[in-house]
């Protein structure tokens, strides 16, 4: 043994082989005539590569411990070449020997040996291997590159820094490469191991924007850049990312903003799901929408600044997933939003104690800002979103809004008005449709029943009756984007006297069948509700030129000719109205009325192109400019317009004449004779809800609203015998409201114990009379075979003759 100890032929083969490659100069490096022979021989023998492994990772470690890197680096060199020659099955020993190694040089604290371990096991990742492994794992290296990702020690002279940090970043690459295609090794997916790898990535990632403005070293290429490294891996991970990894691989990100207080600017957060979203399969990219949505659920008593900062987040991972698969996403998002939107009024305007004290004054201000930052990012989320869905999927994305907007008059089950108070709801009101406008920008339905569905027009023009000039504005925004189909809004774009329509160059076609349909269902409906919002006293300029877009648009999207003889009537009935000033309107809503009359008719007589027609509208106009301009949209809409006390009805050349009018249509397609019918607005029941009560003494009227309403025919034809029996019920009418009144004071001001036990009576005798019907109703049928009496304990059975029998007349034949 001492012999064979000390003589060197007698040494394995392989040992020799080995020892040979080593120069007695570290500085000459490898011997590259023996490399070859060792090659060659692990090639022939390729059971022999265990030993092989085994007996370089003991010299390595042994240089290792006394500081000899140079045979280090020969070493390591050489495993890489036998590594990259040898691919048989028998390679498995060898490669646990080689990851041996690489763990010894990345655990020492010389940057250059950790830089030359991560650079072998770089070589290793790309090596494709036949069969998976079994029983290899990555724990350590996962552990060690992170850390290294995360290194603070610098040399300014040698950038060491970010040197280790690219080794660790190019570490991690090799990690994701070798265990995302090798199915035994999913464990990498895991959230032990991505809260390590996704936030050594985003640690660089961010730390390349903090030191934008310093100089980077001249000898740093863009592949050495710490950054851009971080950001190739980041995109490569998330690319090879299945369906049940997502979530996994996305919560780190949110956790990393989080720790870092990245959601307060968010530029950072923002570039970074930027990046998943591109990076990801599209079919994933609802994971990603979901996991936002939950993070903003758990942050929202957070800051508004938080707060705004996530949605805005959010809203740039809806603009990239809009166009793809977003599944059932969609009204979660909505949900979600709408439930955030409230809660930030609630911030808003909840705490009115601590409102009222002036020592909170500027922090209150300040909050309200904040809340409005969060409001808007919420809008714009909203519609930005449902922008961009497909027509089929924003058709049920408004109905979906609208059903969430509190409108008075009917129980709203999703927003609790009276803790937010009228304020509150107001704002709610006006963000949604806000929302609502944005929504439906771009929206081409094919027919106005599909766009206007009775469900969403409803409560539309519900809203277009409140008290509020900016909420009636915004209801008639929704509909211009509805109606319009054909992109002809902006050409109409302010209230004034056109002088040549045709050199808009209006695009039109002809009305549809279903079109027709829904204006004979709907069209009283938007009739009324302009004829209205005409004479509602808070009404501005900007709401006379949205009226007026509105009832040009229907002409052109919606006329046909009987259609067209009721806006005639319409406008009639909208200057009867000025003129007659039942209602005593300012003299501003007036002329404003008028001056929308006249824009509409000369806009209506051009596009109809009757001359007859055309040539009575323009002499009324001519008149209008020389004795009477505030009756016009050009001088009643300017500042220093001077108005005057009362308005001249007998001078009838200034006003539209419905006999002139009816002369010039009498050709073939109209109906003249409906143009002597005056319009009087439908009947519903809104009209007897008073608007300025509160949202729950409106609920209580509600449920005393007669049902007798009149009929669609009555509000058009008036005959005397209506009008006979109109007078002749005057008084019972009187006897009815009184009643009426009588019951809601009972209800408002009564012991909660008179109206209990009142209440309780008139369910026993509902219940009693019930019962007396279902006991005459519910008996068994007469039967041939008899039926059953029981006497003295025994059940006898009666026979019917069947003769004797009454069947229903259905039943005989």
């Amino acid at each position: 043994k001492p012999l064979c100890g000390c003589c060197g032929p007698l040494r394995p083969r392989y040992k020799r082989l080995v020892d040979n490659i080593f120069p007695e100069d570290p500085k000459d490096g490898l011997v590259k005539s023996d490399m070859e022979k060792l090659t060659f021989y692990a090639v022939s023998a390729p059971e022999k590569l265990d030993r092989i492994g085994a007996y370089l990772a003991e010299r390595l470690s042994r240089d290792v411990v006394r500081h000899r890197y140079g045979y280090v680096v020969i070493a390591m060199e050489a495993l890489d070449q036998l590594l990259m020659a040898c691919h048989s099955q028998s390679i498995k020993p060898f490669v646990e020997s080689f990851l041996h190694m690489v763990a010894k040089l990345l655990e020492s604290r010389e940057p250059d040996l950790q830089v030359l371990g991560t650079n072998s096991f770089v070589k290793f990742a790309n090596i494709e291997e036949d069969t998976p492994s079994y029983h290899r794992r990555y724990d350590f290296f996962v552990s060690q590159f992170s850390a290294m990702c995360h290194s603070t020690h610098e040399d300014p002279e040698t950038c060491s820094r970010c040197v280790i940090r690219v080794a660790g970043i190019k570490g991690l690459q090799g990690v994701v490469r070798k265990t995302v295609n090798d199915e035994l090794q999913a464990i990498i997916w895991e959230p032990q191991h991505m809260d390590k790898l996704i936030p050594s990535m985003l640690f660089n990632m961010q730390d390349n924007e903090d030191s934008e403005s310093d100089i980077q070293p001249a000898n740093v290429t863009a592949d050495e850049n710490p950054a851009s490294l971080a950001e190739s891996c980041f995109r490569e991970l998330l690319g090879r990312a299945a369906y049940g990894n997502m979530n996994n691989a996305v919560h780190p990100v949110l956790v990393h903003l989080d720790n870092h207080r990245l959601w307060d600017p968010n530029d950072f957060a923002v570039s970074c799901f930027r990046i998943i979203m591109y990076s990801i399969q599209a079919q994933h990219s609802h994971h990603v929408i979901q996991q936002v949505l939950s993070h903003l659920d758990t942050h929202s008593k957070n800051t508004p600044r938080v707060r705004a900062g996530i949605v805005q987040v959010l809203l740039e991972t809806v603009a990239i997933a809009a166009k793809g698969s977003i599944g059932p996403t969609v009204l979660e998002v909505f949900n979600t939003l709408l439930k955030h939107l409230r809660m930030s009024v609630d911030f808003e305007l909840g705490d009115g104690s601590r409102r009222n004290s002036a020592s909170s004054l500027s922090s209150t201000r300040t909050k309200e800002s904040e809340e409005r930052i969060v409001q808007n990012a919420i809008i714009q989320t909203i519609g930005f979103f449902g922008g961009n869905l497909p027509d089929y999927q924003r058709a049920e994305v408004m109905m979906f809004i609208m059903g969430k907007v509190p409108v008075y008059g009917t129980p709203c089950h999703t927003l609790d008005t009276v803790k937010i108070g009228h304020q509150g709801t107001k704002r709610i009101q006006a963000m949604l449709l806000s929302s609502l406008i944005m929504v439906t920008s771009g929206f081409k339905c094919k027919t106005m029943c599909a766009g206007l569905p009775v469900a969403f027009l409803e409560p539309l023009c519900s809203i277009s009756l409140m008290e509020d000039s900016e909420l009636r504005q915004l209801v008639l925004e929704i509909l211009h984007n509805i109606i319009d189909r054909h992109d002809n809004r902006a050409k109409l774009r302010g209230i004034r006297i056109i002088p040549n329509v045709a050199a808009l160059k209006i695009k039109r076609e002809k009305i549809s069948k279903q079109d027709v349909v829904f204006m004979k269902k709907h069209g009283q409906q938007l009739y009324r509700h302009i004829y209205l919002g005409c004479k509602e006293e808070d009404n501005v300029e900007k709401n006379f030129e949205l009226l007026f877009t509105a009832l040009a648009l229907i002409t052109i999207e919606l006329a046909n000719e009987e259609v067209m003889i009721d806006l005639i009537r319409l406008s009639i009935a909208l200057q009867d109205m000025v003129l007659a000033n039942e209602e005593n309107m300012p003299m501003f809503i007036r002329c404003g009325i008028m001056a929308l009359v006249a824009a509409y008719l000369n806009f209506l007589s051009q596009m109809i192109a009757n001359p007859p027609f055309c040539q009575h509208v323009s002499k009324v106009i001519e008149m209008r400019n020389l004795d009477a301009p505030y009756l016009l949209p050009e001088h009643v809409f300017r500042e220093k317009c001077v108005l005057p006390d009362a308005l001249d009805r007998d001078d009838v050349g200034l006003y539209f004449q419905t006999a002139d009018l009816a002369e010039a249509l009498s050709v073939p397609g109209y109906n003249v004779e409906r143009l002597a019918v005056p319009y009087i607005p439908q009947v519903t029941e809104e009209d007897r809800l008073p608007r300025r009560k509160s949202f729950v003494d409106t609920i209580s009227l509600q449920v005393d609203i007669l049902s007798n309403s009149l009929p669609d025919q009555l509000a058009e034809e008036i005959t005397f015998e209506t009008l006979k029996k109109a007078i002749d019920t005057t008084g019972l009418e009187e006897q009815e409201r009184e009643r009426r009144r009588q019951v809601m004071e009972k209800f408002q001001k009564a012991p909660f114990e008179e109206i209990a036990a009142h209440c309780e009576s008139k369910a026993n005798m509902l219940h009693d009379r019930l019962a007396q019907i279902f006991e005459l109703t519910i008996r068994p049928p007469p039967s041939p075979s008899g039926t059953v009496t029981v006497t003295s304990g025994h059940a006898q059975y009666q026979s019917v003759p069947v003769y004797e029998m009454k069947f229903p007349d259905l039943c005989v034949y």
